[in-house]
């Protein structure tokens, strides 16, 4: 027994050693494959550990441009020099002061955008221990008793800043200030402009020789509008936001979710507003990875980025100067005679009646210069969609139309034209006493008695002269039905925003039922007049008018529009009830107007080579303009609608002069202006 229990001891010490052996040697293997980790690799696992979310920089990128139908650039880009900031998410205070001190002695700044806040608070930035003199010793008390708030003690100081603390701020300090406000309001990792207007070459050039001293400055290139043609088409081409004004306010949540960044620059109104989403381009981005301090470990690039989509409008650049040119040479012609003293504007569009295509979009308008007190013309070609007025005769066409569809009409029909009086009113009668005639008769010598009594048909109305009468006040809104059919009292659909429809009259009276036959109680715009003159020129089409006529990707060269994007094909918006045969008849009606002995534009279009068609109008009216002392002097607005050739019509017109003239001295200014204008149209096409 004694022998066994010996040899059974000498055995587990060896066991034990070789146990103890491996284990050591698993250690050992393990300590040093952590000092390999924490030595050679340790570096790269910490940065690897402490990294945070990546981070994408999103670089801004040129508009897309905008062209006229035959390809000549009228909005385009002009390249500039940036200065830019990028702030990290780590970067103090007293960093961006020293980057903007040595910034500040390299280049030239406005301090204009400096505010009196701006100021204050940057000379407590730089004088701590004054700053820490405006806290009184209450201030301190109601701090700890948390009666109020740090930012509640940092506004004393502000309050308690003088204009000698604010007059010791040198002119070099407020060179730094101009920089370190811009770089201030920086967001973290996205680019802030600090310069972008008259950076010069040697300024560029010091700055990339000192890059490494300025963290997150760089050098690089920006945009803004240019606009080859100055202020033709200004109004409807729209602004766009500058760098400094950034989104707007209103539509603050609206860009931020699609992705903008607070300072890009945004279509602020108009055709640049209403096409954002093409010519907005795709920007160039960065990944840029921070660790948890904040520090960029690398930046890696996403994507290169391209400018936006280009526009290509349907108007023609080189009509539309001459338009505007003989609209602006009229007004200045016309003011220059006695009773105008209100006129102060005038509108002409042409349309292509088949497709919708705006050819020429003038307006004009007469405007005081604040700082001097000078009238200037300046354009208004916004006018056309955004300004009403009561237009007169030209609306006959579709009184007789409505007579038509509502069967108290028929083609051919007589009545007799001759003073109308009801009970107590004045008499109403046209401009001059026509006897017997039919509705081509009624329309070629604008009678309004004609209209009368077809309004008040429609009304049901029993009329005796002298006596009272009583209309169905449901007329009103059976005619403007049917007026909305070619696009009268209803919004015409044009692509662009904050077109208005007009106003319609409120009383109901009997006589205004007459008004509104002649064009005499609701108002409509020059662009409405343009799409009712269009839908009668192509046989009862009312077709959406539109400026842009395709959207194309960016050309390699810059100077032509890329292939196509995306097109607009017309879009007809509704079809007259009323049978074609109607149509033709008011249509021959039109060509009276203009071509046959008696029409009233026959003097101006009679001896057209191109055979237009089409209707004038005189309406009274009562002056509502931006003259104070004048608003509700009687006045009169003339207009024109008209289209060439009759017989297969290209082209179609309206011309509205507001305010044109007052008491009986009439200057006919609507019709000059519509002779030239057709005539320059032809003329250019001759060349083309």
């Amino acid at each position: 027994m004694k022998k066994t229990k010996a040899k059974k001891k000498s055995h587990i010490p060896i066991r034990l050693n070789i146990t103890l052996f491996i284990i050591f040697l698993l250690f050992s293997s393990l300590i040093l494959r952590l000092g390999f980790i924490q030595i050679v690799k340790g570096e790269g696992f910490r940065k690897e550990v402490e990294r945070t979310e990546d981070v994408t920089v999103k670089n801004s990128v040129p508009r897309g441009k905008i062209y006229d139908r035959n390809g000549k650039i009228i909005v385009d880009n002009k390249s500039l020099n940036s200065i830019t900031y990028l702030r990290y998410q780590n970067t103090k205070t007293d960093e961006m002061l020293e980057v903007s001190r040595k910034l500040a002695s390299m280049i030239n700044v406005s301090t204009k955008k400096i505010t009196e806040r701006d100021k204050k608070d940057f000379w407590l930035l730089l004088n701590p221990e004054k700053a820490e003199l405006k806290i009184t010793k209450s201030d301190k008390k109601l701090l700890e008793e948390e009666k109020i708030k740090d930012k509640d003690i940092y506004k004393r100081q502000l309050d308690r800043i003088t204009q000698e603390d604010i007059n010791s701020l040198t002119k070099a300090d407020l060179h730094v200030l101009a920089i370190f406000r811009e770089m201030n309001s920086a967001r973290a990792l996205t680019p802030q402009i600090i310069k972008n207007q008259d950076v010069t070459d040697e300024e560029v050039a010091i700055i990339s020789e000192n890059l490494d001293s300025l963290p997150g400055i760089d050098v690089s290139t920006d945009w803004e509008r240019l606009y080859p043609y100055d202020k033709t088409l200004r109004t409807v081409l729209g602004n766009v936001s500058k760098s400094e004004q950034g989104l707007p306010a209103d539509n603050l949540n609206y860009y931020l979710a699609k992705d903008y960044n607070r300072n890009d620059r945004v279509g602020k109104s108009y055709i640049e507003l209403q096409y954002e989403d093409v010519l907005k381009g795709e920007k160039s981005k960065i990944k840029t990875v921070t660790d948890r301090k904040g520090n960029v470990i690398e930046t890696i690039p996403l994507s290169e980025g391209h400018r936006g989509k280009d526009l290509e409008l349907t108007t023609d650049i080189d009509l539309q100067i001459a338009v505007d040119k003989i609209v602006e040479d009229e007004l200045r012609q016309k003011k220059s005679l006695g009773n105008t003293y209100l006129l102060d504007r005038a509108f002409v569009v042409l349309m292509n009646p088949n497709n919708g295509e705006i050819l020429a979009m003038s307006g004009k308008q007469y405007v005081k210069d604040k700082e001097t007190g000078n009238y200037e013309i300046q354009d208004y070609a916004l006018g056309n969609i955004t300004s009403s007025y009561t237009m007169g005769s030209v609306v006959k066409g579709a009184t007789v139309l409505t007579g038509y569809e509502t069967g108290v009409l028929n083609p051919g029909d007589v009545k007799v034209d001759a003073p109308i009086q009801f009970k107590g009113t004045q008499p109403k009668k046209s401009w001059k006493t026509m006897g017997s005639i039919n509705d081509l008769t009624a329309l070629k010598q604008s009678s309004n008695v004609y209209m009368f009594k077809i309004a008040m048909d429609i009304g049901k109305g029993n009329y005796v002269y002298g006596k009272s009468i009583r209309l169905d006040v449901q007329a009103f809104d059976k005619m403007r039905f049917f007026y909305n059919q070619f696009g009268l009292g209803i919004r015409t659909g044009i692509d662009l925003p904050n077109e208005s429809k007009g106003l319609q009259g409120i009383d109901k009276g009997p006589g205004k039922l007459l008004d509104l036959a002649i064009g005499q109680f609701d108002t409509y715009t020059p662009m409405q007049l343009a799409q009712y003159i269009s839908t009668i020129a192509n046989g009862g089409k009312r077709i959406k008018p539109h400026i842009v006529k395709s959207i194309h990707e960016p050309s390699e060269n810059g100077e032509t529009p890329g292939s196509i994007y995306q097109d607009f094909p017309p879009t007809v918006l509704n079809t007259l009830p009323m049978k074609s045969s109607q149509v033709e008849r008011v249509q021959e009606g039109f060509r009276r107007v203009l071509q046959e002995h008696g029409g009233t534009g026959v003097g101006y279009f009679g001896s057209a080579p191109y055979k237009p068609a089409g209707k004038t109008g005189t309406a009274e009216a009562f002056y509502d303009g931006p003259i104070e002392g004048r608003k509700g002097d009687a006045t009169m607005n003339l207009t024109l609608i008209g289209y060439a050739p009759f017989n297969n019509p290209e082209v179609a017109m309206a011309v509205v002069v507001p305010w044109a003239y007052q008491g009986n001295s009439d200057h006919k200014m609507n019709l000059s202006i519509g002779k030239q204008v057709m005539e320059k149209y032809f003329e250019l096409k001759k060349q083309q």
